[in-house]
């Protein structure tokens, strides 16, 4: 943010339009907001070390410019008062997202419909958390498990799928979350469209995954393959399929 614009907003001296860019940043990070308060404590110690000069002149000038420089004073920590009200009510509405919760038991598989209409299919020993309500912004589940996902199609919300591993952020598609932290087996197959997948503990470690590939996570690291039998993923359909197998085995 441009230290200029900060000390103007400080001072009183911004239009709507950079108060509104402020607010925006500030409410984009915790690290934002501490660097507001910074610059301000900063702002602050200036202008005690360094008055405004007084020029030489009658009693009710020097009234009239100590009423404007009050003035300015009072309106900026109105300001301030007010954008850290509306940033602490922003924060307290992120915490305060009613979120659902559904559980698989062992051995059962559920379909569940999402506030936006996109369609999950959760296997057993799976569960899933999301909010009652997607709000504008982007749509988002937190899944321990595994899921196979038919996500509603909106340009202007992603639709982001947390798990203990990495994030998948999708904008409409049908893909497979293998996400079980029991297991440390993080996979994730997608079936058409496009997903992007970020490492939680490594954020430059990014991948675009094309359809009929699957992505694993090995040894810390992103492994891309072709997927060449889609016969493990119709467990949501009840089905467990072999291939060249015998009954015994």
């Amino acid at each position: 943010m441009d230290k200029d614009l900060l000390y103007n907003f400080y001072k009183g001296k911004v239009s709507i339009e950079e108060g509104q860019r402020v607010k925006a940043w500030v409410e984009a990070s915790d690290e934002n907001e501490r660097a507001f308060y910074r610059e301000r404590k900063i702002f602050d110690a200036l202008m005690l070390n360094n008055p405004l000069p007084v020029k030489k002149t009658s009693f009710f000038n020097f009234t009239h410019y100590k009423k404007i420089e009050w003035l300015k004073i009072a309106m900026t920590v109105i300001l301030t008062f007010l954008l850290s009200y509306f940033y602490q009510e922003y924060k307290a509405g992120l915490d305060s997202v009613a979120m659902s919760t559904i559980s698989v038991p062992e051995g059962q598989r559920t379909n569940v419909t999402l506030p936006d209409g996109s369609n999950v299919w959760l296997n057993a020993c799976t569960t899933i958390q999301y909010p009652t309500s997607f709000n504008s912004r982007e749509r988002f589940v937190i899944l321990k498990g595994e899921a196979y996902f038919d996500v509603k199609k909106n340009k202007s919300r992603p639709f982001i799928v947390h798990t203990d591993a990495y994030s998948i952020e999708v904008l409409g598609t049908k893909f497979n979350v293998d996400a079980y932290p029991e297991t440390e087996k993080f996979e994730t197959t997608l079936m058409h469209g496009s997903v992007k997948v970020t490492l939680k503990a490594d954020s430059s470690q990014t991948v675009i995954l094309k359809p009929d590939h699957k992505l694993s996570l090995e040894k810390g690291r992103f492994v891309m393959t072709k997927v060449e039998d889609y016969n493990p993923y119709r467990w949501k359909e009840g089905l467990i399929c072999f291939s060249d197998e015998s009954f015994p085995n």
